[in-house]
């Protein structure tokens, strides 16, 4: 009587083919990149309706105040982070001081000290927005122009595909002064 089944040769030899087959996989979809390219789009995302809403607030609040309480537009950043940066949120913007606020809310109070609240239709975010990894490299970072009703939001990407030379940079072609960070907002240059 014959027994049926494979030798542990066989075994082996499909074992190591298919762990040959998984090795090339992981190094062709490099699961790292694929990661960082989903962060950088919610970074993008957020971004882009954080501009909205601040547009909003600009476009329907009778005396917008794009520094709430703090008064200090032409002289700080404002980022949502606890501490660690350089002047200029990271040398983001310039030489202004860095204003350091965790608050996520939308009164005024928030990183970004707009009181979305006071439009009409009501706050067009429940929370302000926070970088994905929303470390000291990964951050987004708030500059403002009272006088002139302007602001910038920025943003560094993390992929390969997003960050500056990448197939498909934003930070290189946004418009901003910066080449290696992703700026967006209402001011001419992005250069707050």
């Amino acid at each position: 009587m014959r027994k049926k089944g494979f030798t542990l040769i066989e075994l082996l030899i499909v074992i190591g083919i298919l762990a040959v087959l998984a090795t090339i996989t992981v190094l062709v979809l490099n699961p790292a990149q694929l990661f960082a390219q989903g962060r950088d789009s919610q970074r993008i995302s957020d971004l882009s309706t954080t501009r909205s809403a601040l547009s909003l607030y600009l476009a329907t609040v009778t005396s917008p105040d794009l520094d709430g309480a703090t008064t200090a537009c032409s002289s700080r950043c404002y980022v949502n982070l606890a501490s660690g940066l350089a002047t200029g949120c990271g040398s983001r913007h310039g030489t202004k001081t860095v204003n350091y606020d965790t608050d996520r809310t939308v009164d005024g109070t928030g990183w970004i000290p707009v009181d979305f609240s006071s439009i009409s239709s009501g706050a067009p975010l429940s929370n302000l927005p926070v970088d994905p990894t929303n470390d000291t490299t990964n951050f987004y970072s708030y500059a403002c122009d009272n006088t002139n009703k302007t602001f910038e939001l920025n943003a560094d990407m993390e992929s390969l595909r997003y960050a500056q030379g990448g197939e498909d940079s934003v930070e290189d072609s946004d418009g901003g002064n910066s080449a290696t960070i992703y700026e967006v907002g209402s001011e001419p240059g992005l250069d707050i």
